[in-house]
C-alpha cells in the first residue's frame, strides 16, 4: 500500500511539475529574481544606513562627554584652588567614570566602523553581481523570445503547431471527401452506361437505349468487315504483282 501510495504522490507531482513547465515564462522568472536581488541590495544599504547612523550617535555622544571631562577637569582646578580638596577630588571621580564611558563608546565605535566597512565590500560585491545578473537576464530573455518566435515560425513552417495542424486536418478531410465524391460520380456514370441505373435526366428510355446499342454494334460490325475487305483486296493485289 505504501509503494502504491508513493507511486501515486510521484506521477501526481511529476503531473504537476509539466504543468507548471508549461505555464512558467522565463522572462517573467528572470524579473522575479532580479527583482529579489534588488531587495536584498536594498536591505545591504539599509543595514549600511542603520549602522552609519549608529555611529554618528555615538560621535555625538563622545563629543558631548569630551566636553564634560574638560569642564570636570576644568572645576576641579577650581576647586583645588579654592581650597575645597574635596570638591576636586569629586570632579576628578566623575571625570574618571566619564573616561571609562568614553572608551566604551570609542571601542563600539570601532566596531559599527568595522561592520560599516563589511557592509559596504558586502554591497559593492553584490551591486556588482546584480548588475551582470541584469545584462545576463536580459541576453537570456532576447534569446528565447527570439527562439519561440522561430519556434512558432517553423511550427507554422511544418504544420508541427496547433492551429496549422487543425489545418492540415481540415484539408486531409476536404481531400478524402473530395476523392469519394469523384469515385462516387464515376461509379454513377458506369453504372448509367451500363443501364444498371437510368439517367432520370435524359429523354431516351430504355428500349432506346438498347436500340442505340444494336446500332452501335450493327456499324462496328459493318465497319469491320469492309476492313479486312479491303485487306485481302490488298493482299490479292500484292500475289498478282508478284
Amino acid at each position: 500500500m505504501a509503494g502504491l501510495m508513493q507511486r501515486a504522490s510521484l506521477v501526481v507531482k511529476s503531473k504537476f511539475s509539466k504543468l507548471l513547465d508549461r505555464a512558467e515564462d522565463p522572462g517573467e522568472t528572470l524579473d522575479y529574481s532580479y527583482e529579489k536581488q534588488l531587495e536584498l541590495l536594498q536591505n545591504v544599504k539599509r543595514g549600511i544606513a542603520d549602522v552609519v547612523t549608529a555611529k554618528k550617535r555615538l560621535e555625538l555622544q563622545e563629543a558631548q562627554l569630551q566636553q564634560s571631562i574638560v569642564k570636570l577637569e576644568t572645576q576641579a582646578r577650581q576647586a583645588l584652588g579654592a581650597g575645597q580638596e574635596d570638591l576636586a577630588r569629586q570632579a576628578l571621580e566623575r571625570k574618571s567614570g566619564l573616561q571609562q564611558q568614553l572608551q566604551s563608546l570609542d571601542e563600539q565605535a570601532k566596531q559599527l566602523q568595522a561592520q560599516q566597512e563589511k557592509l559596504v565590500a558586502s554591497e559593492k560585491a553584490l551591486s556588482a553581481k546584480v548588475e551582470a545578473f541584469r545584462s545576463q537576464k536580459e541576453t537570456i530573455k532576447a534569446q528565447y523570445s527570439a527562439a519561440e518566435a522561430q519556434v512558432r515560425i517553423g511550427e507554422a513552417a511544418t504544420g508541427i503547431g496547433e492551429q496549422m495542424a487543425d489545418t492540415g486536418l481540415a484539408i486531409q478531410r476536404a481531400r478524402d471527401k473530395t476523392e469519394q465524391m469523384q469515385a462516387r460520380a464515376s461509379a454513377i456514370d458506369e453504372l448509367t452506361a451500363s443501364g444498371a441505373l437510368e439517367d432520370f435526366t435524359s429523354d431516351q428510355t430504355q428500349l432506346d437505349r438498347e436500340l442505340g446499342a444494336i446500332a452501335s454494334k450493327s456499324q462496328v460490325d459493318e465497319e469491320l468487315e469492309q476492313l479486312k475487305s479491303e485487306l485481302g483486296s490488298g493482299e490479292k493485289q500484292k500475289e498478282l504483282q508478284q
